[in-house]
């Protein structure tokens, strides 16, 4: 993205707030083993509105008056020489930014506004999550809560309008869902080759680097019992002409995510092909129910409907009412947001609106039959309906 677009994003987030003083951190740099730093990637919202992909960033925002500092995280000269540093000159040229200041002076900087500002607003998110979350949000507002009389969140405001794509953010997802199309029809020419999980991903990730992008995150390669553990990523097991392979993998292009899945066979049983159709024929209902002003809720229910039909196709449910047995094969939700995360927040909307991105992933997964299925694929809700945007890539067993 250009500077424009994250300066305009800035504006944006400034017209849509109730004004005041904003400020944010940008993830930091985190251990993967030893002296090793883990693969980075920024925090959604500080990249939205900054455009910084470097670690340990901070940016203040006075919305009232459209000003943007950047805080320069510190680094020591072996930091500098082993990863390199961003000048201001290139700091400014991609943020747009009106001042950069260092770490050492945030804090002061901090207290100098507070003389006009009693309330500050940032992006403190709780971990809902069975990981450690980057402690970098919970830094910042552990100092703001020191400084100011009173810390706000503003995330609400910014994930409404992220929810939204721009033209140039879809024209990016665009390329990323291509991206991820193509590398899905070269490896679905030529699954017999196959002799182990692994090697579908190095074939997906030689694509993808090939163009210059990188996985959006970790890739899914489940063959036969595996596709029943919904994120499993060993990606280690022997490929079996007899088992049906799950592959959910999605490109990162220009900062923007795909979010795909396909379930293939070699030489599929009257039993895999009967499971593999009902998914089908569930997912076709599902993505003609997404339109402008369809309540979520609405959309919920009629999804557990269709669900609950495909279960039935297979015999897996008798009871329409047995919540239990409908979530044990269909355990997880149908949709979701996507854009700069895979998961993309979608501002919890009441309905859908034109721009929005989500994906459509219906699944049937029987961990006694070893067959696990999901038919995943990214919808654009347009002003008269949705777009598939991964419509090129075909369903077929």
């Amino acid at each position: 993205m250009n500077q424009a677009f994250h300066v305009a994003n800035r504006k944006r987030f400034a017209e849509a707030s109730s004004g005041g003083l904003v400020v944010l951190a940008g993830y930091q740099a985190m251990q993967e083993s030893g002296d090793m730093a883990a693969p980075f990637v920024q925090e959604a919202n500080f990249w939205w509105l900054t455009g910084i992909e470097q670690p340990g960033w901070h940016v203040i925002i006075d919305t009232a008056r459209h000003h943007t500092t950047l805080v320069r995280p510190a680094m020591t000269t072996v930091q500098i020489t082993f990863e390199g540093q961003m000048s201001d000159e290139d700091v400014t040229a991609i943020s747009g930014c009106d001042n950069i200041i260092a770490s050492k002076d945030f804090e002061a900087e901090l207290r100098q506004l507070r003389r006009k500002h009693s309330v500050v607003h940032t992006v403190y998110e709780k971990n809902h999550y069975d990981f450690v979350a980057n402690p970098a949000a919970h830094e910042l507002h552990a100092t703001l809560s020191r400084i100011f009389s009173s810390v706000l969140q503003c995330d609400k405001q910014l994930h409404a309008l992220r929810a939204i794509k721009q033209p140039e953010e879809i024209a990016r997802m665009r390329k990323a869902i291509a991206l991820t199309c193509d590398a899905f029809k070269a490896v679905r020419g030529q699954l017999q080759e196959y002799k182990h999980e692994y090697e579908i991903e190095a074939d997906f990730t030689r694509t993808f680097r090939r163009k210059n992008a990188r996985h959006a995150y970790t890739p899914i390669v489940a063959q036969g019992d595996n596709a029943c553990t919904l994120h499993y990523v060993d990606n280690s097991d022997k490929v079996t002409q007899r088992k049906m392979i799950l592959i959910d993998i999605g490109a990162r292009v220009d900062g923007y995510c795909a979010d795909i899945t396909r379930t293939y066979a070699i030489n599929p049983t009257k039993r895999q092909i009967a499971v593999h159709a009902a998914v089908e024929r569930a997912q076709r209902r599902v993505i003609a129910l997404l339109k402008p002003g369809l309540l979520v809720t609405d959309y919920i229910h009629e999804v557990d409907e269709i669900m609950k039909d495909a279960l039935q196709e297979v015999d897996l449910l008798k009871d329409r009412n047995d919540t239990d047995t409908y979530r044990k094969y269909f355990p997880h939700s149908i949709s979701h947001g996507l854009g700069i995360d895979p998961h993309d927040s979608l501002g919890s909307p009441r309905y859908f609106e034109p721009g929005m991105v989500l994906t459509s992933e219906p699944g049937i997964y029987i961990p006694e039959e070893g067959i696990g299925v999901r038919i995943e694929d990214d919808i654009l809700i347009t002003t008269s309906g949705s777009e598939n945007l991964s419509r090129s890539l075909p369903t077929a067993l």
